[in-house]
């Protein structure tokens, strides 16, 4: 059994139907048991967007434990202690936040609104898989941190600095 840590990481969107539901599948997958990854939203959609899903699973990622729920859930006292948070959508970047247990890193790694892209089934499933790939490459640039050796003034700006890539 190692002795490494288990990094909690939490991704919130407004919805938390889209982009934050394809963060947490992402980083689950990416961080191999090495980062444990969440999501919510400020104002959950109460369902998951089924395109979120479909990118998920053509991305052979399983898709079928996601649900939208409340950034409420992991405020309040004896949840889970995170150590990154991160805002994936604008909206929810300019909303007052919880307090966080454990003191997380936190930064903003805006992306598009997959949502909101009209047109064909094709035209609105490629909008998600462009979404997931951003933040695929986001999540790998996150990975290839030494975070075991970064004073937490430097994490931060790396971290800031993911979030522009």
């Amino acid at each position: 059994m190692s002795d490494e840590k288990i990094y909690q990481v939490l991704f919130l969107c407004t919805g938390n139907s889209a982009r934050s539901i394809l963060a947490e599948g992402l980083m689950n997958h990416l961080g191999r048991g090495r980062f444990v990854a969440h999501s919510a939203g400020s104002h959950p959609a109460g369902a998951v967007n089924p395109l979120a899903l479909q990118t998920l699973s053509q991305l052979q990622i399983a898709s079928g434990n996601f649900r939208s729920k409340s950034w409420d859930e992991f405020a309040q006292p004896g949840a889970l202690e995170l150590d990154f948070v991160f805002t994936v959508c604008d909206k929810a970047a300019g909303e007052v936040c919880p307090l966080w247990p454990g003191q997380p890193m936190t930064a903003h790694w805006g992306v598009e609104d997959p949502s909101a892209v009209e047109g064909s089934d094709e035209t609105r499933l490629r909008a998600f898989m462009d979404t997931a790939v951003i933040l695929k490459r986001r999540i790998e640039l996150m990975l290839a941190l030494p975070l075991a050796t970064l004073d937490k003034l430097s994490l931060q700006r790396e971290l800031s600095s993911v979030g522009k890539a």
